[in-house]
């Protein structure tokens, strides 16, 4: 019987992506080569590829006149180096919602001045910062859009005259929202994208000018640009994951509909940890995300059998991160209602029995 997978990444991914990608590995349309081993440089791949960019920008609803989009290696902890390489010239700001963010600052200081324009960490990261003040002199503002360990998310984001920069790895397409009010995001696949191998960058072209610095070659966007994304070897399994995944969201009504079923439940999964003797949230409410809900158990409830009775249920990667304890559900877009409800049955259960 397959797991729930409530993992915090790498993800769950909706059944047809898993259908088609494992034909393709088998063979890819018909072609009489796997996925796994085509030409990066094949016009099937550049088919794959190009489709891939074209559904970014219909899902965000950007122009490709104004936005660029890449498909890189390295993780969100690449883009960490790659973001302050091409654009801190003098001074960034950074607001710090935890451990990514405070990644994200640590790789920034190599290259210039770096200003924590506000940090939620006098308490543990259990909110999101509010009525920010921002200098409008900052080369960019860097923000962490979804707090993946502690469970906080953005729900508005700051003003700035300044470019603003996302790292969207953990909440991506997972509900609607302006993207154009973004220089540019980037996100690690293994979440709500595709297969882990392969991030995301989406990026607007007027911010390629603030570029002032002779930097490494592999390190710059404008080349990756100007090599569509094929400066180096990409993952192409990874991306045609993504393709696939992209083409599901749009078959099932777009983030509209996405966001409608991510806050149902949400909703569910936080009614029940709210109103369960057993049960208590990590997060502000005003501020919790809803894709990572994190929560502890309460002292005279025994957690080793509520995880015993998690995994006799098929129910797979709720333990909370390390750095945090307690638990963490994970409820990115190929989640389904019915494996909320099936938690919360046994969040229910454990409560009776203590």
């Amino acid at each position: 019987m397959k797991k729930i997978n409530f993992n915090a990444g790498p993800s769950a991914l909706p059944n047809v992506v898993f259908k088609k990608s494992s034909e393709a590995i088998k063979e890819l349309d018909g072609i009489g080569l796997s996925i796994l081993e085509i030409s990066h440089r094949s016009k099937k791949f550049s088919e794959i590829i190009s489709r891939a960019k074209d559904l970014t920008l219909e899902i965000t609803g950007l122009e490709s006149n104004e936005y660029e989009v890449l498909f890189l290696q390295g993780g969100a902890s690449h883009q960490y180096l790659m973001v302050a390489s091409n654009f801190l010239n003098n001074t960034a700001g950074y607001i710090n919602t935890g451990t990514w963010s405070e990644k994200a600052i640590a790789e920034a200081k190599f290259y210039g001045n770096v200003i924590e324009v506000a940090s939620s960490k006098d308490k543990n990261h259990t909110y999101i910062p509010k009525d920010i003040k921002i200098s409008c002199d900052l080369d960019y503002l860097h923000i962490t859009s979804n707090n993946t360990i502690f469970g906080s998310q953005f729900h508005e984001f700051p003003r700035t005259d300044s470019p603003l920069i996302a790292d969207m790895s953990s909440d991506i397409f997972s509900r609607k929202i302006d993207f154009s009010k973004f220089d540019l995001i980037y996100a690690g696949a293994q979440k709500n994208i595709g297969a882990a191998g392969v991030t995301l960058v989406i990026i607007n072209k007027e911010l390629l000018k603030k570029n002032k610095r002779k930097i490494p070659s592999i390190l710059s966007y404008q080349n990756h640009i100007d090599k569509q994304s094929l400066y180096n070897t990409p993952p192409v399994f990874s991306i045609y994951t993504c393709l696939l995944n992209m083409n599901w969201i749009l078959k099932s009504g777009g983030i509209e509909l996405i966001e409608k079923q991510n806050i149902e439940k949400a909703k569910l999964l936080y009614n029940e940890i709210d109103n369960n003797d057993a049960f208590y949230g990590f997060v502000n409410n005003s501020d919790r995300s809803n894709m990572n809900v994190t929560f502890g158990i309460n002292k005279n409830y025994n957690s080793e059998k509520f995880n015993e009775m998690c995994l006799k249920n098929n129910i797979h990667g709720i333990n909370g991160h390390r750095s945090v304890g307690g638990f963490r559900v994970s409820l990115y877009n190929a989640i389904s209602i019915n494996s909320v409800k099936i938690l919360v049955e046994i969040m229910q259960k454990f409560n009776k029995e203590g």
